[in-house]
């Protein structure tokens, strides 16, 4: 079985337990407006384009089919419409200014990278991640990922949106000892705004997990202006109290490092003024949920 990946990340110590090998999907069913990862919202095949490291050497005009690449007046010009991803152009641009996101990967493929660095699990505790975009809008090769990583005897991870059918979320359960579930907002009508789905089916889905015994984090992103407010920082901490099974709450800290992402993809940016949050904010937020959470609240 083959899928759709655009990295694998080794020593990852932010997604999960101990040293950790995260591996990410592409697709997502989610276009969340401080998107980070952007590159992984399209299930397809992607060209970044950082102009920056262009010398002008007209190799990628030589070697693309399409015509889609130009050069004029010392100009390098990426006609996106043309392009069909094929990635020619990549092989002959040896600066990197020009570079595939998304490959066809096995399980195979994957799970030898993973186990590379299986000492390094077995002596901090860590193990394999699933992340994205959104696993399980991969659902049968996340399994089958899993299903190897647990043969395997790997500690396994999965970072998920839960929105998802709860059907493939369940028949994750047996195969997954951490589910770390985003909040976004607790706020339905802003969190259709600023993810473009419904809060509802999410919250729904994660109350049924946690009835099965399924051990979760909130992870939870926090940017000024949208999301950094008393209400919801009190809704983070309610649902958090509900579940059962919750081990802690993370609070991330917006970061505006997907939108170098976002430029190389082709897209403007249209939120060039957010910016990293002062750390004494952060910590105010992380306290404030404290206030009200039965369980560890720590920034992510």
């Amino acid at each position: 079985m083959k899928g759709r990946i655009f990295q694998i990340q080794r020593f990852s110590i932010q997604d999960g337990p101990g040293i950790r090998t995260t591996v990410f999907l592409k697709g997502c069913p989610l276009n969340c407006l401080w998107c980070h990862n952007p590159e992984s919202r399209s299930p397809q095949r992607q060209i970044f384009f950082t102009p920056g490291q262009c010398i002008g050497c007209k190799a990628c005009v030589a070697l693309c089919s399409q015509g889609a690449h130009k050069i004029e007046n010392g100009e390098h010009q990426l006609d996106r419409e043309a392009c069909v991803t094929c990635g020619e152009c990549v092989t002959g641009c040896y600066t990197g200014a020009l570079e595939v996101v998304g490959r066809e990967a096995s399980v195979e493929e994957v799970l030898t990278e993973v186990l590379k660095d299986r000492p390094f699990y077995e002596t901090s505790g860590g193990g394999m991640t699933l992340s994205g975009g959104e696993p399980l809008a991969q659902f049968e090769f996340s399994r089958a990922i899993l299903t190897a990583a647990r043969a395997n005897g790997l500690h396994t991870c999965v970072e998920t949106s839960g929105f998802a059918p709860f059907a493939n979320l369940s028949a994750l359960l047996p195969l997954v000892d951490l589910f770390y579930i985003d909040c976004k907002e607790t706020d339905p009508a802003r969190h259709l705004e600023f993810t473009g789905v419904a809060l509802e089916p999410i919250v729904e889905n994660l109350t049924k997990l946690d009835a099965l015994g399924a051990v979760t984090a909130l992870r939870c992103p926090i940017i000024p202006g949208l999301n950094a407010r008393e209400d919801h920082f009190q809704g983070i901490a309610a649902l958090a109290n509900r579940l059962v099974n919750i081990k802690e709450v993370h609070i991330l800290p917006y970061h505006p490092l997907g939108r170098s992402k976002l430029e190389r993809l082709g897209h403007p940016d249209s939120n060039p003024d957010w910016e990293f949050p002062e750390k004494a904010e952060v910590t105010t937020w992380v306290e404030t949920v404290a206030r009200d959470c039965r369980v560890p609240v720590i920034r992510g």
